[in-house]
């Protein structure tokens, strides 16, 4: 569920970066930081981002900045007139001193300090909202297709595991044919030691405890189940699209199985066979935590 993507725009006075990513998660949690001077926008993106994804903790951040000389320029009125007046006062006092000043230029006032003022154009929030939508389809394009990537890889990973879990159950299969005989043997001897030694006890009440016991220790249902939740998890691999919390599941019912094998395997190479299994199933499960 791992993805990543970047990009800008402009569309003066502004520009903007994207920024797409999402980590793992059970569920979906869509966390997204969008300028809320933008009305409208961060609810669109949500939907179309949620039609996309649904898995994982998705994090959406849009960052846009407005260029300094976004504006125009206004001539300041009483700063003009401020510099006008003083112009006269300065021409007076120089006629009475019998001082010729140099002719005065409109240029010379208008590059005094203060003699304008920015005016800051209204913005277009509804041109600018269009555009950023425009836009956001190719992000989630590219976001889903570096996690399409992950996923073929992750979907390697996984087939491996579950040949490896295949291969072990066949194993334990045929530890457990090779141990019938062996049990049965033992439990017929077991039967017959309490029957010589139970003066007064039911025979048939006997003989139901010792084949609950064998019932106890036949691993049968479990290998069977373990075969079905790997074609189950095989079919779910093949059908592809949001199969992750289903996957979570099966994990759950396989690790089952396989502890159920170990309790009930009165057998160190079948018990040692079980072990494998839990390893490699606890490795396909934090491997499933990374599919949507």
């Amino acid at each position: 569920m791992t993805g990543f993507a970047f990009a800008k725009g402009e569309l003066a006075p502004y520009s903007w970066g994207w920024e797409l990513r999402s980590v793992n998660g059970k569920g979906l949690d869509l966390r997204l930081r969008v300028p809320d001077w933008l009305q409208g926008l961060e609810a669109a993106l949500r939907s179309e981002l949620a039609k996309s994804v649904m898995r994982g903790n998705v994090t959406l951040a849009l960052r846009i900045s407005r260029s300094d000389d976004a504006g125009e320029l206004a001539l300041n009125r009483p700063t003009m007139r401020a510099a006008l007046s003083a112009l006269s006062e300065i021409e007076a006092e120089a006629k009475e001193q019998g001082m010729t000043l140099a002719p005065s230029r409109a240029s010379d006032l208008l590059a005094l300090r203060g003699m304008f003022d920015a005016v800051a154009a209204e913005p277009d929030n509804a041109a600018l909202i269009a555009r950023l939508r425009a836009e956001f389809p190719s992000l989630v394009a590219g976001f889903l297709d570096m996690r399409q990537s992950e996923g073929a890889a992750l979907h390697k990973v996984l087939g491996e595991h579950l040949d490896r879990i295949a291969d072990l159950t066949g194993q334990a299969v045929q530890l457990a044919e090779a141990r019938r005989d062996a049990m049965a043997t033992t439990l017929r001897n077991n039967l017959s030691l309490v029957l010589d030694n139970s003066d007064g006890a039911d025979p048939g009440r006997v003989a139901q405890e010792l084949a609950l016991i064998a019932v106890r220790a036949d691993v049968t249902e479990e290998l069977d189940r373990l075969a079905a939740h790997v074609a189950a998890a095989r079919d779910l691999l093949g059908k592809g699209g949001a199969v992750g919390r289903k996957l979570d599941f099966l994990m759950q019912e396989f690790n089952r199985e396989a502890n159920t094998l170990c309790s009930k395997s009165q057998s160190t190479e079948l018990t040692a066979v079980g072990l494998d299994l839990k390893a490699v199933i606890d490795q396909m499960r934090e491997q499933v935590q990374n599919v949507e």
